[in-house]
């Protein structure tokens, strides 16, 4: 490895810098063909360093870059594979091993986290483009200040348009929602329950799927 990283100048403007080292197989003497070929290899290089990452962590998890998942009892992350949210084909993902300790509690706390971005995510991802779509609202948002909701841009550009009153009602917000409901571990806002039902169901296995 040594040899290959010193043996030739790297610097920039050498052929070098720009991938060439002198071992010639997928090139060509039609300059378009060249760059279509060179294209590829940067392409098929990037998917092989997803695939050599995702071969260490299969390896990693049941001793096999080919493992049988099924087969792998011993995994301490079978705790959780029935939990809420373990669908086909990814079955329980978790990629950065966080619960590798096989701590309940702490799967726990880290679900009820994900609960509450994922549906903050989701308002945000309808914030941003709904306005795209339909248009503003009429009128206006503060009349104090003479601003019109058609004066606020769309996007991250809004944050330094809405005044200063406006961001102390969306925290007051913010806090009324951590506050007024219990959360402790075992109550039904630990598992994201809040009271607020709207995709719900009296059928348990259409509840799992919509929970899902």
């Amino acid at each position: 490895m040594a040899f290959c990283e010193v043996s030739q100048d790297q610097s920039p403007g050498t052929p070098a810098a720009a991938g060439d080292f002198g071992f010639k197989v997928l090139t060509s003497s039609d300059p378009a063909e060249k760059t279509k070929k060179l294209s590829a290899e940067l392409a098929n290089g990037r998917l092989a360093m997803m695939a050599i990452i995702g071969m260490f962590f299969q390896d990693g998890l049941t001793g096999s870059a080919w493992g049988d998942w099924a087969n792998y009892t011993a995994s301490p992350l079978r705790a959780f594979e029935n939990e809420l949210g373990v669908q086909a084909p990814v079955g329980f993902w978790d990629p950065a091993g966080f619960t590798a300790d096989g701590s309940v509690e702490d799967f726990k706390r880290r679900r009820q986290t994900e609960l509450k971005h994922g549906r903050i995510s989701m308002l945000a991802t309808m914030g941003y483009i709904t306005p795209e779509i339909t248009g503003k609202l009429p009128g206006y948002l503060s009349p104090s200040a003479g601003l019109k909701f058609a004066d606020v841009p769309n996007g991250l550009a809004a944050i330094s348009k809405v005044p200063a009153a406006g961001w102390g009602q969306i925290l007051a917000y913010m806090a009324f929602c951590e506050v007024s409901q219990d959360q402790s571990p075992g109550t039904p806002a630990a598992a994201g329950d809040f009271g607020f039902k709207v995709l719900t169901s009296s059928d348990p296995a259409e509840k799992t799927k919509k929970l899902s």
